[in-house]
Order: structure tokens, then C-alpha cells, then sequence
């Protein structure tokens, strides 16, 4: 390809809306274009890379007995009432109507649908087990569309769904698949990743883990120890607090606390330490509004993912009413009417607390659940905490990080072949519902990770894995003949050989084609100009500036060749 030819503009100007450096290269460098609201259009460059990935995808998915299929984009609704997701999923999934009336659905994932093409055809035992992958256009209507392809709504992902007749089988499968999904990484040219286990959501399943790239723009938590090999979703990591008792148990005392309605204000005109604070954190059901009151230690925050995993329902912060009976401010367990009262974990145990009294400028001191309020339940609701304990190895060892989800795998279990009705008959003539696992990975925004892994303030820097092209060629004074002779015997060369290959062959400066070609991010660059014409060298280098070397014009195709070649081993050691 001749960069003359090359469809697209690349440009020095920062997008305005733009905050992350994947999203900034990419529309500079000429990958994407913006047609609505999380959804792209593709140039060349970002064709060939997505293209690149797929291929290191299906390789790895081949490589533990992955059959490729194809499902369909849109389905009918039947198949999503089936599995009883058309009305528990919300607006993330796209329902419209067909020309006859019909309910449809956009697929955002394809559980169903694997299901669906299984069902009829895997009826005996000795059809297990097996693994179905597609690489496919999907739509999620996501309300938080932001930073180019790492959160998008079209997109197009890999999903493979794996059946087994047994746990233990679905087990070995999903080792299997996870040494897979850190090949992939490896070989796209991740460094900075790790798998985390995480909610499942409303995959289903009790087991899953996120392959995360750590990097200070992502959306994702992380707790991670430094003491041991933990690793989780901070969404689901257990928080482990010691009980604190600052105080000794004191009989029950109503105090007045006037205009104290933060936690702030309550402790420091009471003069107590936050942890002898019990908080209380409001939420109101998603199905019938009623109110849950969670109560938690002063000094911790409540864990909505937690919260809603517990109840099995979706919750949103209340709006609390006079109707309502409820005292903002001063709300706590003893004597509470009008909302589910929860106490977490942080709770349990300490025998002289502070809470709301339920009454306006009034708190509660000396208040002792087991004494005060009675038989209370115990549950982990509490954000884990930077510093805090380790929920397997007990040290004050956490760190919170951040992280971009690059890939998930789900144990789905039989939730959706007992829904969908799937069954095998196994030796004896008995029926059984086979047991699923799910496999997903964003090839977008598996791109734009790399991208804000590997780029510099010039522009994105590609693995050589992925790269659109291997080699760039810069010809300094294309118009000079002995330049453009000695580039274009080279880019010949270079194709001849199998090397991908990009060419500047405008009539540009030499400023313009180096800041250009950092923004397109080729790995390896030839350099040809009158000065290295004058020596009979050519000038090769790294796109991130590490390696530069002259070589001999006629040496310099086999130069190139060889240093491809270790490139592309250096990522495929395994």
C-alpha cells in the first residue's frame, strides 16, 4: 500500500470529547470515524488490525477444538422468551417489530442462539462435549457509550459456548480456554493484564473471571494482593474488617445532636471515632419501591453490585418522602419502621455504637445490635478498601486498581438449556440438561486496549502481531530519483518477500511524513534520503524509538525480513 493511495486523513488536532489516548490516535491516525453514538465506521488500517486479532483468535479457538458458526444478528423474541431474558434484561437490549408484527431482538449476545442450534442435534451423550465460537456483529444499546471502541454499542465480539454432561468436564474445558484467552493477549501484544474472578451478571452462572488490562483510564475496579495471587472484581471481593471496639459496652442512650446530619458532623460534635458510627445507606427496590435500609460501619462505603447480587432484584438510590415515615439523617436500626433493615459484616461485633434515632436531632449512643435490636443476620455488603485484608491470605495487602475488561469467561451451568428445554439421553436412556460455558471477547475494544498499552505522545505503536502493515517506508525527497529508485526497490523487495508494507511516496516534508507516520503506528521503519542515498545505507528503526540502525541499501530487505521474524516470535513463545 502507498500512503498516496491510502483512504483516510491523519491530522495533528486533538478531537474535542476525547480523554483517552486510544480514542485520540485512532481518530487522528485515520483508524475510525464517528457515525453516531458509540457506533464507528472503519478505515483500512483499523479493517486490517481488527482482521489480524480475529486471526489470532480463531487460531487459539481451533486449537482447543473450537468449531466456528455463524448465528444470526437479529432473532426473533421467541428464543430470548424462552430463556426468559426478553423481559429480565433491560434497555441494553434492542426490541423492535418486523414488517409482519413480530417481536425481534438486535443480538447482544447469543446464548439462545447457540442453544438453539444445539438442541436438536446434540441429543445423545455421545455428541459431548463440543464448542461452538462465532466472530459476529452485535448491538448493545449501552447508555454509557465513551473513550472510541472501548465502550461502544455496535461492536463486533468473539462468543464461544462450550456443552458438557458433567461439572467436572466443564472445568477442564474452562482451564483449557483460560490458557487460551492469555495466549491471545500475549500475542497481541499485552503485557499488563490479569484475570480477576468477577459477577456474572446477567450471563448467569456462578463462576466467571475478566481478563483486565491494568491501566489508570479504565472503568473496572480491581482488588488485587500484593501477599498472595488474589485477584477480583472489586464489585464482588469480599471485604474483610476486624471488629473494632474502641469503646466498652455502655447501656443505650438517646443524645441530642442538633442540625448533625452527616457523619462528619455526628462524630465530631459526639467526639467518636467513624468506626463507632453506624451508617445507614438507603435504597429502594427496582420491582415495588419499597425502601432497604443497609447499616454499615462509618468508615465504609456500601457495595451496590453486593447488594443487588443478595437481593436478586435490581435497586436505585431512594428518594425518601415525608409519606415515607423515614428521617434523613437519622435514621437507625433500633425502633425502624418502614424499610428491610441489613447489617453488614463491618457490624458484627462491636458492642458500643452510634446510629440515627429515628427522630429529628436525635442519635443513639451505647447501641449494641445483639442487645438492642435483637437476632440480626450478618452479610457482606462493604466496598473492599485500598490497604485492606485479604480475603485469602488475611495480610493488610490489597491494592485497588483500575482496569479495561478485555475478555470473560462464564461456568453458565444449565440455566439456559433447562430454560430452552435442551436435553441428551445418556447411556442408560435417562435425560439430562447439558451444562454450558461462555467465552467472550470484544475485538474492538481489544484493539483500542492495545492501543492505550502501546502509544507514546506521537501516536499509537503497534505490536507487530496486529499492526496494519510491518514495515513503513519513509522516501525523504520522493521527487529526488535516486530516493525514490532505491524506496521503491526496497517496497518491491519487502513484497516480494511476504512483508507487509506501507509506503510514503508523496512529495511531502520530511516533518509531515515522520509525524504522520507516528500517528499510523507501523513497528518498523525504513528511511530513505538523499543523505542515506549518498552513503548507500538505509536508516531502519522502531516506531517507539528504542532501535536505530544503518544498513547497507542491498543488505537492508534481509535485514528487515529477519528483524519481522523476531518480532513475531518474541509474541509467540509458547
Amino acid at each position: 500500500m502507498k500512503v498516496s493511495q491510502l483512504f483516510g486523513l491523519r491530522f495533528k488536532e486533538t478531537p474535542a470529547d476525547c480523554q483517552i489516548a486510544s480514542h485520540i490516535y485512532m481518530l487522528r491516525g485515520g483508524y475510525i470515524k464517528n457515525v453516531g453514538n458509540g457506533i464507528f465506521s472503519l478505515y483500512t488500517p483499523a479493517k486490517r488490525v481488527m482482521q489480524k486479532i480475529e486471526a489470532i483468535i480463531r487460531e487459539e479457538m481451533n486449537r482447543i477444538d473450537g468449531q466456528e458458526v455463524l448465528f444470526p444478528v437479529s432473532m426473533p423474541a421467541s428464543l430470548w422468551k424462552e430463556s426468559g431474558r426478553f423481559d429480565s434484561v433491560g434497555n441494553e437490549l434492542l426490541r423492535f417489530k418486523d414488517r409482519g408484527g413480530n417481536d425481534m431482538v438486535l443480538g447482544m449476545t447469543h446464548e439462545e442462539a447457540a442453544v438453539h442450534l444445539a438442541r436438536d442435534t446434540a441429543a445423545s451423550y455421545a455428541n459431548y462435549p463440543f464448542m461452538i465460537y462465532q466472530i459476529q456483529t452485535k448491538f448493545r444499546d449501552e447508555p454509557r457509550a465513551r473513550g472510541g471502541l472501548i465502550r461502544v454499542r455496535e461492536f463486533t465480539m468473539k462468543d464461544g459456548y462450550s456443552f458438557h454432561t458433567s461439572q467436572a468436564d466443564l472445568e477442564s474445558y474452562y482451564a483449557h480456554c483460560f490458557k487460551a484467552y492469555e495466549r491471545i493477549f500475549t500475542r497481541v501484544g499485552l503485557k499488563n493484564f490479569v484475570a480477576v474472578a468477577a459477577d456474572s451478571g446477567m450471563m448467569g452462572g456462578k463462576v466467571s473471571h475478566e481478563f483486565m488490562l491494568l491501566t489508570p483510564v479504565g472503568e473496572d475496579s480491581l482488588a488485587i494482593c500484593e501477599s498472595c495471587d488474589y485477584s477480583s472484581n472489586a464489585d464482588i471481593a469480599e471485604s474483610v474488617t476486624p471488629t473494632i471496639n474502641s469503646c466498652p459496652e455502655a447501656a443505650l442512650e438517646k443524645v441530642h445532636t442538633p442540625g448533625m446530619k452527616t457523619i462528619d458532623e455526628v462524630r465530631t460534635f459526639l467526639d467518636l471515632p467513624i468506626e463507632r458510627k453506624c451508617k445507614a445507606v438507603v435504597y429502594q427496590s427496582g420491582e415495588n419501591g419499597g425502601y432497604i435500609a443497609v447499616f454499615i460501619r462509618g468508615d465504609l462505603e456500601v457495595n451496590e453490585t453486593k447488594l443487588q447480587n443478595f437481593l436478586g432484584e435490581e435497586i436505585r438510590p431512594a428518594i425518601i418522602t415525608e409519606e415515607s415515615g423515614l428521617n434523613p439523617g437519622y435514621l437507625g436500626p433500633y425502633g425502624l419502621n418502614g424499610a428491610t433493615v441489613l447489617f453488614d459484616n463491618s457490624l458484627k461485633g462491636i458492642e458500643n455504637l452510634c446510629c440515627g434515632a429515628n427522630e429529628e436531632d436525635y442519635h443513639y449512643i451505647g447501641f449494641n445490635i445483639e442487645r438492642d435490636y435483637g437476632t440480626a443476620e450478618y452479610h457482606d455488603f462493604a466496598k473492599i478498601t485500598d490497604g485492606g485484608l485479604c480475603p485469602k491470605c488475611g495480610c493488610a495487602s490489597i491494592k485497588l486498581s483500575r482496569g479495561i475488561e478485555i475478555g470473560n469467561i462464564f461456568q453458565l451451568g444449565d440455566k439456559y438449556t433447562k430454560a430452552m428445554d435442551m436435553r441428551y439421553t445418556d447411556e442408560t436412556g435417562d435425560n439430562h440438561y447439558p451444562i454450558m460455558g461462555c467465552y467472550g471477547i470484544g475485538i474492538g475494544r481489544l484493539a483500542a486496549s492495545v492501543g492505550e498499552e502501546h502509544h507514546d505522545n506521537f501516536g499509537l505503536i503497534w505490536p507487530i502481531s496486529i499492526a496494519p502493515w510491518q514495515v513503513h517506508i519513509c522516501a525523504i525527497r520522493a521527487d529526488n530519483h535516486e530516493v525514490s529508485e532505491t524506496a521503491n526497490e526496497l517496497y518491491r523487495s519487502l513484497a516480494d518477500k511476504g512483508i507487509e508494507v506501507i509506503f510514503d511516496d508523496r512529495a511531502v516534508s520530511a516533518g509531515v511524513m515522520f509525524s504522520e507516520a507516528d500517528l499510523l503506528g507501523i513497528p518498523i521503519r525504513a528511511t530513505v534520503s538523499p543523505k542515506t542515498c549518498s552513503r548507500n545505507i538505509i536508516e531502519i528503526s522502531t516506531r517507539d524509538k528504542t532501535f536505530t540502525i544503518d544498513i547497507d541499501t542491498h543488505s537492508s530487505a534481509n535485514y528487515i525480513e529477519q528483524l519481522v521474524k523476531d518480532k513475531l516470535n518474541e509474541l509467540n513463545k509458547f
